[in-house]
């Protein structure tokens, strides 16, 4: 006869039972502060949600949207510029308002920008000039610029500033193995790479580790795991009653087999199954493009098949939501840094200053690029070679949290930034601000 599992037994399979790709204790640091009240599914549904993109290795904002009308644009880039629109033409730039044109990779956004539901914010970045992808993504990440030891990322702090009552376990979710620095802090968060792993798991022995687990719990207390592991089989059973994962794209959709592709369409799965979500996490990687990026007409290149999976996973995601629920959903990218504005000798593009962020659906104002890009001329650019930041990305965060996410003060997200409200880029205000009621009119949103 087997006997029941022991005290032993659960030490041994503490670490590991709750062995989700992220359930581990390393892995989750704050989260498991959960209560039956969410288990059994009495959660507040937050009215807006916000779907964060972090393209990670610093994309190439002029690669992506690309000013084709300034001749300086082609002279930098002779091997990588996009040419000026020309129908028939699938290599050429997709005319966004005689200025500015989307990469023809990025054909699967137009119809969203056309229709308005696709706003995008060029020259946009962070004031530390790093040139580090460490730095610059913790600064980013931190929403505190040059400064290291803050302790907390800008979700973390706004899930501490606008608390919820029976929030739920799922609130705050990074499709991630990872919690982010952005989700790091003392609010409850979690991080899981895989809705279907998110399970008790120990083997042959899941099954009595399961039914045992509550009983074992407070004999369990002084262990490592003695305060997360009732938690942790509250929040694996709310998942479970929800079943996100019976969720299957709607309206046609079809998301790109790649991690970009599976992260969205579990974030939508998570929407759709009303467990709570209201902010959700979403790592994108390999934007380095020292070399190789690919040339416009060119089948390969590491920018060309970024930008062809980015525009497709975004796409299919708005498709798989639907409008009502993109009206309340907002998708904001961010990237650390952007790329130079001179092509390398290598085919690719050295590290740089100001990038573009794209932000879709939650009512945003679309079909428009904000910001401000000047032309591509030598005394334009920064240290004589990048694209200058003329908007601070805290600008468009501190609007993101008050019009979007409806928070009154947005000041304890963002530390050590001075709030201008009339300096906002507009995004959700009918009236952008002019630059001449701005304390400093070259940079939207600058201390």
């Amino acid at each position: 006869m087997t006997d029941p599992l022991s005290r032993r037994h659960f030490a041994r399979f503490g670490a590991t039972a709750l062995g989700a790709t992220a359930l581990a204790l390393p892995m989750f640091e704050h989260w498991f502060r959960l209560r039956v009240s969410a288990a059994q599914g009495a959660v507040a549904q937050p009215r807006k949600r916000l779907v964060a993109i972090f393209q990670r290795g610093a994309m190439d904002g002029l690669g992506a949207v690309m000013p084709f009308a300034d001749e300086h644009y082609r002279q930098l880039r002779p091997l990588l510029a996009v040419a000026p629109p020309k129908r028939g033409d699938p290599t050429t730039a997709l005319d966004l308002d005689g200025r500015f044109g989307l990469n023809p990779r990025l054909a699967a956004l137009l119809p969203l920008f056309q229709s308005g539901e696709l706003a995008i914010i060029h020259g946009v970045g962070s004031p530390d000039p790093t040139r580090s992808h460490f730095d610059a993504q913790d600064y980013m990440e931190s929403a505190t610029p040059g400064r290291k030891s803050t302790p907390d990322g800008w979700i973390n702090r706004y899930l501490q500033a606008a608390p919820l009552k029976q929030a739920s376990p799922f609130r705050a979710v990074a499709l991630t193995r990872l919690t982010p620095r952005a989700l790091q802090g003392t609010a409850e968060v979690v991080a899981m790479a895989d809705l279907r792993a998110f399970q008790l798991r120990a083997g042959r022995a899941t099954g009595k580790l399961a039914a045992s687990f509550e009983a074992m719990y407070a004999q369990a207390a002084a262990d490592a795991l003695g305060g997360t592991g009732q938690d942790a089989l509250e929040a694996a059973r709310f998942l479970k009653r929800a079943d996100p994962a019976r969720f299957q794209p709607e309206n046609g959709a079809t998301y790109p087999s790649s991690p970009l592709g599976n992260a969205l369409r579990q974030a939508a799965q998570l929407i759709k199954a009303d467990v709570g979500l209201e902010i959700a996490f979403v790592d994108c990687g390999g934007w380095d493009t020292h070399a190789n990026q690919g040339a416009p007409g060119q089948p390969f290149g590491q920018l060309n098949r970024l930008l062809a999976d980015f525009g497709a996973a975004l796409a299919a995601f708005a498709q798989d939501l639907g409008p009502a629920r993109m009206r309340d959903t907002l998708v904001l990218t961010m990237t650390e840094f952007g790329r130079a504005a001179r092509q390398n000798g290598a085919g690719g593009t050295d590290h740089g200053r100001a990038s573009c962020m794209f932000a879709l659906g939650g009512g945003a104002r679309g079909g428009r690029v904000y910001g401000d890009v000047p032309k591509l001329t030598p005394t334009n650019l920064e240290d004589g070679r990048d694209l200058p930041v003329t908007t601070d990305f805290r600008a468009v965060l501190a609007e993101v949290l008050v019009r979007h996410l409806g928070l009154a003060n947005p000041k304890p997200v963002l530390p050590g930034y001075t709030v201008q409200e009339e300096c906002w880029l507009g995004l959700f205000n009918p009236s952008p601000c002019s630059p001449r009621r701005c304390a400093a009119p070259a940079v939207h949103g600058k201390v």
